[in-house]
């Protein structure tokens, strides 16, 4: 009697196990569920980097004053999933602001006011911030960070040309990582020492190239691929590389995917798309948005490829018929901002969810298995 009910139990696990891998393998791409992160009041917000739990980007109100590009000025915003909890990080004395990055405890971006641009580095406060902007330059930027580095890019007084800069907590502490012989340069992301970015000089004529480097300026490598006039690198994971490139003879650029090298390259451009951009990766995925055969611009999510796009506008509100994915987290978690026909902007957080029909045939095989132990 006690050896029969072994054999069930064996049996009823072996049906269970062979269900969750028949799962695994035609486990479908997410459904996304739609958080509007836009804060009560605000004219328009923007959602731009995401990591740690955090979400970062910018938005305004009618009290932060006018500014021609938005009607009001921007402030820094902070989140972590609403809208209700968002954090205003314009310091005091500054017209503006934007956060670009963020580690999941500190953030970067920039502040403005009296025709003055500094890269800001904050500690989740407005009150808790640090000035980056490093002396000997005009203006600076600072477009994201790791835990242990900020990055982005200044004017140097010196040949009033733009220099990629890495920082490592303070003003003083700025690395100039602008190659020899360019007259401009701005780093975008890091993943252990390597960086990447865009620069154009006499290595590269008059045209804007996507640069990877190691530890130094002079360590710097042009990924821009054959067959394209220009490109820039936007973001990178372990040995890939995002960003877009623009065909010779095109007028449209095209998001691409390298693997360290200008012939690695991957076109993610999806057929019938007028033009797109990678903007953000995690280990798995890109993000960016395209201009589609609809004419309207389209939040996009791909897998390596230009056919495995997933055309994310479908999970976002109607009634904004553009949409662009700015950032993406190493869980899948997506930023951006929709927007309509008069430049209404909503920022949005995009949570990926199991397929429900997936979430079935799991919750049946434990049903089975807890029948046959009874």
């Amino acid at each position: 009697m006690n050896g029969t009910r072994v054999g069930a139990s064996a049996f009823a696990w072996a049906a269970a196990v062979t269900l969750l891998v028949f799962t695994s393998t035609v486990w479908a791409d997410p459904s996304y569920v739609a958080v509007d992160l836009t804060p009560s009041g605000f004219i328009y917000a923007e959602g731009i980097g995401i990591g740690g739990g955090q979400q970062v980007g910018a938005g305004g109100d009618p009290s932060m004053g006018s500014n021609p590009q938005h009607g009001v000025n921007y402030h820094a915003l902070l989140w972590t999933g609403t809208a209700a909890n968002y954090v205003d990080l314009n310091p005091a004395g500054w017209s503006g602001s934007e956060a670009d990055g963020t580690d999941g405890v500190r953030q970067v971006g920039r502040v403005y006011g009296s025709g003055e641009q500094h890269a800001f580095l904050w500690n989740g406060t407005a009150a808790n911030a640090v000035d980056l902007h490093p002396s000997g330059f005009a203006w600076s930027v600072a477009n994201g960070m790791t835990s242990t580095h900020q990055f982005g890019q200044g004017q140097s007084n010196a040949d009033n040309a733009t220099h990629a800069l890495l920082w490592t907590g303070s003003a003083s502490s700025y690395v100039d990582m602008n190659p020899s012989g360019f007259a401009y340069s701005r780093i975008n992301d890091m993943d252990g020492t390597q960086l990447v970015g865009s620069g154009y000089g006499s290595p590269t004529g008059n045209n804007e190239h996507a640069l990877i480097w190691a530890s130094t300026a002079s360590t710097y490598r042009d990924l821009n691929p054959s067959g394209f006039s220009s490109s820039q690198a936007y973001s990178m994971n372990d040995t890939q590389q995002v960003g877009q490139g623009l065909p010779q003879g095109g007028s449209h650029n095209h998001a691409l995917l390298w693997s360290g090298s200008p012939t690695s390259y991957v076109d993610l451009n999806p057929t019938s798309f007028i033009s797109s951009v990678a903007s953000d990766m995690n280990a798995t995925q890109q993000v960016g948005w395209g201009v589609g055969p609809d004419g309207y611009t389209h939040a996009l999510l791909w897998k390596g490829t230009a056919d495995s796009y997933v055309d994310l506008n479908q999970f976002l509100p109607s009634g904004y018929p553009n949409a662009v994915a700015k950032g993406i987290d190493s869980d899948g978690n997506i930023v951006g901002w929709v927007y309509d026909t008069i430049d209404h902007e909503h920022a949005f957080l995009l949570t990926p969810v199991p397929e429900p029909v997936t979430l079935s045939l799991l919750a049946l095989g434990g049903l089975a298995l807890l029948r046959r132990r009874t």
